[in-house]
């Protein structure tokens, strides 16, 4: 009884457990083109309820002070286009004298250049009750400013990210007019239907991957480059943890959590067309691709095993925020 009742506590995680576990046992239902048909039910439908779901949430009044919070999408713009690749360089230039294959080198700085995606980043801050809107704004813009600077047609991703993200975003913020007092009295568990679709993109991204002919390394390689990119997530979250929190920084704890999960995160679905455009036809295209379907799965899996820890802090922190003020 105590164990289904914990199990009933920690959905989120045992579903982690079993999406993976079902995606390794038949990876054929969830990849493109296969019954599920996550080109579509994935790209289009699960991100849109992502959005649907974000701006039925919020209120309108924290959707408008997210997008001139300046200072906040400087930071994780900066921090995600400008000082993430630049660290990857140089972190390659030590790895270069390493006998690690040069083309998953190659494939690491790709990483590094890359937006992030419009999914994961947003669920995982809404599931911790960080600042969703800014999470929003952020991945949808880091997108659309590489995806328009890049050789990848600005036209498709432009039309891709108005209809998953700003239509359903706008249609939830106009729902929410008419059902305001509905929602604040009744209070739907907006956080519970995000992670539910989460589960179904982690499903979908594991079946992506398992089934993948790319991954085909030997096993020392594959467990070298996955420690790699666990290392260099890790270690980038604690970063940008650091100098979000500090005294002059003029984050809240729930810009704090956007900050981690919108600098942090790498997307898949923009960086795999760019990565077939710039190395077209290159022999070692399926090696340079391999960190980046590595890094897609690793991300979202770490950052939806750290929710309840970064959760609890963001909580501790506030309530210690409150205390301190001084009451009138």
């Amino acid at each position: 009884m105590r164990l289904l009742e914990r199990a009933r506590k920690e959905w989120f995680m045992v579903g982690i457990v079993v999406a993976i576990g079902a995606a390794k046992l038949e990876p054929s239902v969830g990849v493109n083109g296969g019954p599920l048909k996550p080109e579509i039910t994935v790209s289009y439908i699960a991100v849109a309820t992502i959005f649907f779901n974000s701006g039925l949430s919020l209120k309108t009044e924290e959707l408008t002070s997210a997008l001139v919070h300046l200072k906040l999408h400087l930071f994780i713009q900066t921090f995600t286009l400008a000082f993430f690749p630049a660290t990857i360089w140089l972190f390659l230039q030590l790895l270069s004298v390493t006998s690690i294959n040069e083309w998953l080198l190659k494939g690491l700085q790709t990483v590094g250049c890359m937006p992030p995606p419009v999914s994961s980043a947003v669920i995982l801050t809404k599931a911790v009750g960080g600042n969703e809107a800014a999470a929003i704004f952020n991945s949808a813009f880091g997108s659309f400013l590489l995806g328009s600077s890049s050789s990848v047609p600005f036209t498709s991703i432009f039309s891709q990210l108005f209809m998953t993200v700003v239509v359903p975003l706008i249609i939830g913020q106009v729902v929410r007019r008419f059902v305001k007092d509905w929602l604040e009295r009744k209070k739907p568990p907006f956080g519970a239907v995000s992670s539910s679709v989460l589960l179904m993109i982690i499903y979908t991204t594991f079946c992506d991957t398992f089934s993948n002919p790319h991954i085909d390394l030997d096993k020392v390689s594959l467990v070298l480059i996955l420690f790699i990119i666990v290392s260099v997530q890790l270690s980038f979250m604690l970063l940008t943890f650091v100098f979000s929190t500090r005294d002059n920084s003029g984050f809240t704890p729930a810009d704090t959590v956007a900050v981690i999960f919108c600098s942090t995160h790498k997307s898949l679905t923009l960086g795999i067309p760019m990565l077939k455009i710039v190395f077209a036809g290159h022999e070692h295209l399926s090696l340079i691709s391999v960190p980046l379907l590595i890094y897609h799965p690793a991300q979202i899996l770490l950052g939806s095993v750290l929710v309840p820890t970064i959760k609890s802090w963001m909580v501790s922190r506030q309530k210690g925020v409150k205390l301190t003020r001084p009451t009138v």
